[in-house]
């Protein structure tokens, strides 16, 4: 009897080391990955943000500030700089803006313009680390009509902070909604 269980025990041992599989689990990271087909990799480093602020409130309004006051020839640096002074889905949105904008023609020959005002910053109920952030905006252009008697408009938006180490704010997410 005790043979047959010895038997049974060296070929069930012989079959999970056929499959790939051995009793004490993957013996690698690549035999982890092909067995769970994903590959165990260290967290990211955290992200670190230029000109973080010392208040959660204090990043929003000098982010958003910069945000709405931009004109055709510096817009696309402006995105930049945003960019680098903020973290996550905020850095990578602020990127994509500054490519989309560099190649724009149409905002460079027109000329335009935004300019405006944080008018409200509040916690969004709920939420520790999003904000409610109302804005008063215009647009002008020096090369054409089309923004010709546009009355400055209210915006909204959904801003996300995060505490970096050290104990300073930068944004982690930004959501124009209006």
């Amino acid at each position: 009897m005790r043979s047959r269980r010895a038997a049974a025990t060296l070929l069930c041992a012989l079959a999970c080391v056929g499959c790939g599989h051995s009793a004490r689990g993957p013996a690698s990271a690549v035999a982890q990955a092909d067995a769970t087909h994903e590959y165990p990799s260290a967290p990211p480093p955290p992200q670190t943000a230029a000109h973080a602020a010392p208040t959660a409130t204090q990043a929003i309004r000098s982010f958003v500030t910069a945000y709405i006051n931009w004109d055709a020839q510096t817009v696309s640096d402006d995105m930049l700089a945003l960019a680098a002074r903020s973290i996550g889905q905020a850095r990578a949105a602020m990127t994509l803006a500054a490519a989309e904008t560099a190649g724009d023609y149409e905002l460079r020959r027109g000329g335009i313009a935004n300019s405006g005002a944080v008018e409200a910053v509040a916690p969004l109920s709920g939420s520790d680390d999003r904000y409610v952030v109302v804005t008063r905006e215009s647009t002008s252009a020096s090369n054409t009509t089309a923004y010709q008697g546009l009355r400055p408009a209210w915006h909204v938006a959904l801003a996300t902070v995060h505490q970096l180490p050290g104990g300073r704010w930068a944004l982690s997410g930004w959501q124009p909604e209006s």
